[in-house]
């Protein structure tokens, strides 16, 4: 990804989120408004129980940076993408299996070089009309133009034939073997063209104009239409009645700005929400009855710690003193601190569970190992800047998480100067003079490893390599076309355990903790699950 991109995004992110803390939310949930507006104007109280049981109500802290296809890049958003615009190729609930969406089928040549998409002629925009080849185009094309985050999973797109209304022709710049997985991707999905251009979309981000109105209005296929947004307070969807698949079950969904994971407990357990989707473990202890479900999965996000050599007043940071500090960590007891053990260690900046982590050695403490490679270095005492953005994430919280690598490197004799701020300053700070100790999080965006290398890997422009200030890692690039070149899965996985040694060899990114996830939900809520690509996917949703 392109750093300048990353931090306006992230800096978009600080500013919606601390307009939401800012913000009062409502002081009474939807169940307590249907309640009292059958008190008061006499709605029976029949009518009542059947709107609540049409909504869906989940508490959730929104991180909306944008609502506008293009632009949009977070946890939220891509549930609200998957909900209103649909990608071509979808996922099945074991999150391995891609299935027909949009197109019917899809094949590529043996080079991987084209792929060729047949659209389902049955599929239309909300407003009636056919989604076809030139929709797929303009939007496709639209996205790597914008260059906004999201937009690296196009970036090997050349061309797009659009020719015929129902076949779609992509001609990539090189071979790519995870091309099918990023079409997956939510942030892919698919626009009306008419309807966007007629409100200012365009692919080059000098004329286009069309961010606004996407915040108040949707141009998709997917089985849900936006309905409203009040940052700060609610995303509201509303069921498209004339969606050209199996319609949801839901007639409305409203997404409630619920930072605080003991007001979200609260409001799943007195009926006000049906989910609750940021509890940490030890808000979810002790959850249990017959009104709600409580299911603990393992998850692909990751809290890490970024080490950064080249940053203002990260000279010290050498190889062997990054290899001493990787050492020095108690990463089991830093899963118990943050996450009260519902959680584990990862070794690679690729998190556990995708293609090339069978077999990587769990990371291992080691002080002795780590004091003497600080004595080898002759480093006797090393004062090191250590900001970090104030977040809650995962159940895991910034400044614990940080008081314990804190305590764990005072042992061996690196001492951190913790800073904790607010993520515009942490953004402004690292695009500009870098931060030598840092920690940040990473949520998977598709189902192929080859994201973890574009943003963590040393290969020259990706993210880290930029904000590291580390000198670029040539053999990364060539194991990563090595990669994309790669049509059998095995041997595709096998280059990728290669590139996860690298990336540990590299010392600049240390996975602290992989935690777990906790699908919290009233009890009549069918369908609830983890999705890698798309988070939560409403239409699978379900009142019991």
């Amino acid at each position: 990804m392109d750093p300048t991109r990353e931090t306006v995004m992230i800096r978009e992110l600080a500013r919606t989120s601390s307009s939401a803390r800012r913000r009062p939310r409502r002081g009474l949930g939807l169940v307590a408004v249907a309640g009292a507006l059958a008190t008061v104007v006499g709605v029976a109280p029949a009518a009542a129980r059947q709107a609540q049981a049409d909504t869906l109500v989940i508490d959730r802290g929104m991180d909306i940076n944008s609502l506008d296809p293009a632009r949009a890049y977070c946890d939220t958003c891509q549930i609200f993408m998957t909900a209103v615009y649909e990608t071509l190729v979808g996922l099945a609930p074991d999150n391995t299996t891609l299935v027909p969406r949009l197109a019917t089928s899809w094949e590529s040549n043996a080079a991987q070089t084209t792929f060729t998409f047949h659209l389902d002629p049955k599929a239309t925009f909300a407003d009636g009309k056919p989604v076809t080849s030139a929709d797929v185009k303009f939007s496709w094309e639209r996205l790597k133009g914008l260059a906004g985050s999201a937009s690296y999973m196009v970036s090997t797109i050349q061309a797009i034939d659009a020719s015929d209304p129902h076949t779609v022709v992509v001609t990539l710049t090189q071979p790519n073997s995870a091309f099918l997985a990023q079409t997956n991707g939510s942030y892919l999905g698919i626009v009306e063209q008419s309807v966007a251009a007629a409100n200012g979309a365009t692919a080059d981000p000098t004329t286009d104009k069309a961010e606004p109105w996407f915040l108040a209005h949707s141009a998709g296929s997917g089985p849900f239409v936006l309905e409203s947004y009040e940052p700060g307070n609610e995303l509201r969807f509303r069921r498209n009645d004339a969606y050209w698949g199996t319609k949801p079950a839901f007639a409305e969904v409203v997404i409630k700005e619920t930072p605080q994971a003991v007001t979200q407990r609260q409001q799943l357990e007195q009926g006000e929400a049906d989910i609750a989707m940021q509890l940490s473990a030890d808000v979810a202890s002790g959850m249990a009855g017959p009104d709600v479900s409580v299911q603990k999965v393992p998850s692909y996000n990751f809290v890490y710690l970024a080490l950064s050599p080249g940053a203002a007043g990260g000279e010290g940071l050498t190889p062997q003193v990054r290899q001493a500090i990787r050492l020095a960590l108690d990463y089991h007891g830093l899963v118990d601190v943050t996450v009260g053990g519902a959680g584990r260690p990862q070794a690679s900046p690729i998190p556990n569970g995708f293609a090339g982590t069978d077999g990587l050695a769990e990371p291992t403490q080691d002080v002795a190992k780590a004091k003497e490679l600080l004595s080898a270095a002759g480093v006797t005492n090393l004062t090191l800047d250590a900001t970090f953005p104030s977040l809650n994430v995962y159940g895991v919280d910034f400044s614990t998480a940080m008081q314990k690598v804190q305590a764990d490197l005072q042992a061996v004799g690196i001492t951190l100067k913790l800073n904790p701020v607010e993520i515009s300053v942490w953004a402004d700070k690292i695009g500009k003079d870098g931060i030598p100790v840092t920690m940040l999080y990473f949520a998977p965006d598709f189902t192929d490893s080859s994201q973890y290398v574009q943003y963590f890997g040393l290969t020259t422009g990706s993210q880290w390599q930029s904000w590291s200030k580390a000198p670029a890692n040539t053999q990364e690039a060539d194991q990563l076309s090595k990669a994309f070149a790669e049509p059998d899965p095995a041997r595709r996985a096998a280059v990728y355990h290669q590139l996860a040694t690298m990336m540990i060899d590299d010392q600049v990114i240390i996975p602290v903790v992989n935690p777990d996830l906790f699908l919290a939900a009233r009890s009549d809520i069918q369908g609830m699950h983890y999705s890698v690509c798309c988070n939560l996917d409403l239409a699978r949703l379900s009142r019991g």
